[in-house]
Formats: structure tokens, C-alpha cells, sequence
């Protein structure tokens, strides 16, 4: 047989790409990475985490780990947690925020510190009486009392100024690319009438842009229209970038996705596209319980009962009721937002879903064995499972050790994370390390999945999470890749779905969960459970290419992957076992563990 010299061969085919067929000077790069510049890293973060210059973590004993502590122990060195053990993380975070609230941030540990400027305040005055007194509870109640406006306080400006402007720079001393990135941010903490209405605000900039600006609190203005136009503000005057992580919908009693304005006006098109710039992510799980769906918003869901905080509002004070969950969760927001997407032609809930803790405890810790609470007194130790917060908040049993928050960038810095949150190709975790991948497109082989280069075709061919499908040719349904791994130190995978909502042609919202890939079952002579206690059936891995059955061109829809653990212990567990101690009959033992992709949209030709 003849055989074609190599380059010859060679030369042939830089003739035909040079004269037959023109091509992008990309698709002539040898190297696939350069050809194909895409987001191929994976990088784990927390976005929300509290430290001693958050006034309830102060008040409620985290008096020593500020956000120094928090970044060392972040990046993987051993910190002493209040309870007097050592602690680290068995995986370092690639990326943190520390997002103390706005509301007197930092004045009580200034007040602790002694500082001549706060105490010559009447406000610092009386905080320091109750310091020497050691009365932390009748703290919490003043700082409460006057958040509520049943109290007076003011703080100098130039106090303010000087806190945040060490907080900014915290930021900037232990930002390093590639290691651990870190984000200046601040909690915008607004409950009116006990409803939460929390936001994380991010910034991508550094400490001299950031400390330009002054946090925006809740004392200011408990309207998210105000915060919003505060952001505004900032972009304007520094040329730097911001946006808004809302969380715990859950405990907003009807008010974190209402369709009523702060103002009482319902909301219109100038709202949403506001809506839609400042807050382009969820997020949909952390300690305080799970936000995705409510089993009574999706009765035919079986694993919509997760991790569930259903009683109240955050303040404890307002009973729920049935009618307030559609305004609460994620899945429930999706759907409305096809609604007034239709209505405005701008949907206001376009949003990316996001995980991360809430901790108070300067400690990010999310592994169901190596779970640090969510105040110092949920700390490890005997009694903690049969306990509530601060004795007198959520009982300890009930908090989650959740959550994580993956975002897929090219590279580990401020400026690559930023924009994957922005454009929203982000997961969520209710812990685990789930590797995820998630792309819709309108040509995928029913067999891309088994590509070694699933994710170039995932890019070529369509989009990834977060992003819209781009206009449909012909008359074929969508097809979307889903690609999952289990956490390399957790439990195999059970189910990959796809969770689909959908607004049809007579005005009815809709979803429907499929499954598309299931882990397999174990032997019977193999047993259920490992020695660890985790359940030995699953997967370490799930993929396949489902293209949608339902679709109907003219119906405006979303697409998320939905992957799910097999059971293993919850922390719970782990304390009764370490601890000797039963935990309460109501207190769960096991936990499936749970990624949440960041949904694609489908809109109609001819719609907005």
C-alpha cells in the first residue's frame, strides 16, 4: 500500500485550509486550548460568610475570629474555633466573601477594642456598659431594638469610613490568584416586618475603588429598589463592578419574589430590568435551609422535601401560610419569571442558582463530618443537636451544612470569577463536591456525552448553564448534555434529572422532573450500606444527552440539571456517634447531598 509522506500529508491540509475553505486564524491552532478558549476549571467558594464584625455573630459569642481568621482558615491553615478544637478543611476553597452585615458593621468589636471614637458616642457608651457587664444578650436586643426603629443609635461617618475601609483591605491583603481569591462584600439585611429580604452585595473591584463607597444598610433604606440604586451609584462614580446575591426566599413569608413593589405598586417593566441587572443569582441553599422547591409547590417531585425550614418568618414571628411559598422558592420564581418575561419582555428572575453557608462563625464548613455550625454555640460538642442557637433561636438539629457554590472560569482570579458569576455559569452544592456540567443546544448527538471532548461540543454547539438557547432553526426540541461526578470524598450519585418549567399557551405555569440517568444498585450480597454508613449503590458518575419530549415551540420554558446523592449520615449522625449522645427523635440522621445547575431559557422566536 502506498503511504502518504507525513509532510506531505501535512502540507496538503494547510493548502486546503489556506485555499479551499477559509477558516478563523483559532481553528488553526494545533493546541485544542488555544483553538477552543474556554471555561475549563472548576473552582469551589463560599460567597456568604459572617466573622466577629457581624453584630449578631458578635452578640452571639464570635468575639475573636475576624475576617483574617476566616481567609487563613479559607485557604486551608488550622484555626481554633470558639469551643477550643482545632479545625481545618480537608479541601482549601479556591474563593471567598466575606459579607459582614452592613448594620453596624464592625462596632461592636470596636467597642470590645475600646476605641476612644465609638466610645465618646452615646451609642458606644451604652454597648460598652453591657460589655462590662457581659450582658451579649441585652446587646443583640438594643442592636435589634434599633433596626426596628424602636431605638436610637448613630455611628460617626468617619468610624464607618475606617471600618470598611479595613475590611476592603483584608480583602486585598489576602487575595492571591490562583490560591485563594478573595471578594470585599457586605450583607444588606432588610426584614420588614420580620420578613427576610437579605442580600449579599460582591464586589470585583479593589480596596481603593471599594472604599470610595460606604455599605448601604437596611438603616438606610429596607427597600431593595434603594439598594439597587445605591449599586448604581457606585458603578457611576468608580467605574467598578457590583452585583446582588438574595438568599433565604424561604423566610421572606410571601415577600422575596412578590409581585408587589416595596411600595405597594406591582411590579413593572422598569423593576425587572433592574431586577434583572443587579441580582443575577440565587441563593438557593445554605444553613438555614433549602430554597430550591417546597413539596407543597411540587407535590409530584419526590425529592422535594429537603432540608425544609417552613415554620416562620426570619424573626420568628409570623406563622407561614401556604399561599406565601410560590413567592419563595427557586423553582416557583423561574416560573414566575416566564410570566413577566411574556408580560415585560425583561424577566426579572432570569437568575443563576448559588450555594454557600451563612455561617457566623468565621468557619466556612460544609462536609456533613467536619460541620463547624452556624453560631459558636452550634458548634461542635455534647450538647449542640439537642440545643438552640444562642438558646433562644433555630434549634442546632434543624441547620444544614450547606452550601457550595462551583463556577466554571478559565482562571482563579477576581476578574475571570466575577464575570462566570455574572453570566451565571455557576451551580450550587448543598455541600458536596459535585462536578457538573450542564449545556442546551439544538443539534447535540444523542451520544455527545461520551465524547472525551463533551464539553467543546457542549460550547460549540449550544450554550452552557446560565445562558439562554440561542434562536432555533428548524423544527427539532432542544437537547441538553448533563455530565456529573461525584465529590472524590463523598457518596456515589443516584439520580441526574432535568427539571423543566414552562408557560403555556392558555397562561398556566408548569414542571415537570425527568430522570435521566440513574446510578445502578447494589448486589444483594454486597449489602446497602459501606462501613461509613454511606449507601454503597450509585455511581461515581452520570451523563447523557436528553432531548426534551414536551416541547412545544411557542411556550417560553427552562432547563436545570438536578444530581442527587445516595443517603449518608447527616452531621447529626456524626455527632451522636462522636459525642455519645442521642440526638433528638425529630432530628434526621441521613442526607442526600444535591447540585442545582444554573437553569438555560428557551424564548419563542418573536418574543423579547
Amino acid at each position: 500500500m502506498k503511504r502518504t509522506p507525513i509532510l506531505a500529508g501535512i502540507g496538503a491540509l494547510v493548502a486546503l485550509g489556506s485555499f479551499a475553505t477559509p477558516v478563523m486564524a483559532s481553528e488553526r491552532e494545533y493546541s485544542p486550548p488555544v483553538a477552543n478558549d474556554i471555561p475549563r476549571n472548576l473552582y469551589w467558594g463560599d460567597t456568604h460568610l459572617h466573622t466577629r464584625n457581624s453584630a449578631d455573630a458578635y452578640s452571639l459569642k464570635n468575639t475573636t475570629l475576624g475576617p483574617e481568621q476566616a481567609y487563613r482558615f479559607a485557604r486551608g491553615e488550622t484555626v481554633e474555633a470558639h469551643n477550643g478544637m482545632k479545625v481545618k478543611l480537608r479541601h482549601p476553597l479556591d474563593f471567598l466573601v466575606v459579607s459582614d452585615h452592613a448594620e453596624f458593621l464592625g462596632v461592636f468589636a470596636l467597642v470590645e477594642d475600646r476605641d476612644p471614637d465609638i466610645l465618646a458616642t452615646p451609642l458606644g457608651a451604652r454597648w460598652r456598659s453591657y460589655l462590662d457587664k457581659g450582658d451579649y444578650t441585652r446587646m443583640f436586643e438594643d442592636f435589634v431594638e434599633i433596626l426596628a426603629g424602636e431605638r436610637t443609635g448613630e455611628v460617626p461617618r468617619n468610624v464607618k469610613e475606617s471600618i470598611w475601609s479595613d475590611v476592603a483591605s483584608a480583602a486585598d491583603q489576602f487575595n492571591e490568584p490562583g490560591v485563594l481569591t478573595t471578594f470585599s462584600g457586605f450583607e444588606w439585611s432588610s426584614q420588614p416586618k420580620g420578613r427576610n429580604l437579605h442580600r449579599v452585595v460582591v464586589f470585583k473591584d479593589d480596596a481603593e475603588t471599594v472604599s470610595r463607597y460606604l455599605p448601604f444598610s437596611s438603616i438606610d433604606s429596607d427597600d431593595p429598589e434603594d439598594l439597587w440604586e445605591s449599586l448604581s451609584q457606585y458603578e457611576q462614580e468608580t467605574g467598578g463592578s457590583v452585583f446582588a446575591i438574595p438568599h433565604n426566599g424561604n423566610l421572606s413569608n410571601g415577600q422575596m419574589f412578590s409581585p408587589v413593589r416595596m411600595n405597594g405598586e406591582a411590579i413593572d417593566k422598569p423593576y425587572a430590568q433592574k431586577r434583572a441587572k443587579w441580582e443575577p443569582l440565587f441563593e438557593v441553599t445554605q444553613i438555614k435551609g433549602d430554597s430550591e422547591t417546597h413539596p407543597l409547590l411540587s407535590p409530584d417531585d419526590e425529592y422535594a422535601d429537603f432540608e425544609t425550614w417552613d415554620q416562620a418568618n426570619i424573626m420568628l414571628t409570623e406563622p407561614k401560610e401556604d399561599w406565601m411559598l410560590q413567592y419563595e422558592y427557586g423553582r416557583s420564581a423561574l416560573k414566575l419569571g416566564l410570566v413577566a418575561g411574556q408580560k415585560f419582555g425583561v424577566n426579572p428572575y432570569q437568575f443563576g442558582m448559588v450555594g454557600s453557608t451563612d455561617s457566623h462563625t468565621s468557619l466556612s464548613t460544609t462536609e456533613e463530618s467536619n460541620f463547624f455550625g452556624k453560631f459558636p454555640e452550634s458548634e461542635p460538642g455534647p450538647e449542640r443537636i439537642k440545643n438552640k442557637m444562642g438558646g433562644r433561636l433555630w434549634a442546632n438539629s434543624t441547620i444544614s451544612a450547606s452550601g457550595l457554590l462551583g463556577v466554571w472560569a478559565k482562571e482563579n482570579t477576581r476578574d475571570e470569577l466575577f464575570s462566570s458569576m455574572q453570566r451565571k455559569e455557576v451551580y450550587a452544592t448543598s455541600g458536596s463536591r459535585i462536578k457538573l456540567r450542564f449545556f442546551g443546544g439544538w443539534g447535540y448527538s444523542m451520544n455527545a456525552h461520551q465524547a472525551q471532548n463533551y464539553a467543546d461540543i457542549g460550547y460549540r454547539e449550544g450554550v452552557p448553564m446560565g445562558s439562554p438557547l440561542p434562536a432555533r432553526s428548524g423544527d427539532s426540541p432542544p437537547r441538553f448534555i448533563v455530565h456529573a461526578a461525584k465529590d472524590p470524598d463523598g457518596a456515589n450519585l443516584e439520580i441526574a434529572q432535568i427539571v423543566k418549567g414552562w408557560l403555556d399557551s392558555e397562561g398556566q405555569l408548569h414542571e415537570t422532573v425527568y430522570d435521566i440517568a440513574r446510578g445502578h444498585k447494589p448486589d444483594e450480597a454486597s449489602g446497602a450500606a459501606s462501613g461509613n454508613g454511606v449507601n454503597s449503590s450509585g455511581s461515581p458518575e452520570l451523563a447523557s444527552v436528553w432531548e426534551d419530549p414536551d416541547f412545544e415551540a411557542s411556550e417560553p420554558a427552562f432547563y436545570y440539571a438536578r444530581v442527587i446523592e445516595v443517603k449518608k449520615p447527616r452531621w447529626t449522625a456524626y455527632d451522636a456517634r462522636y459525642f455519645k449522645e442521642d440526638p433528638p427523635q425529630d432530628s434526621a440522621s441521613e442526607i442526600q447531598d444535591r447540585a442545582y445547575s444554573s437553569p438555560v431559557w428557551y424564548t419563542p422566536r418573536g418574543s423579547s
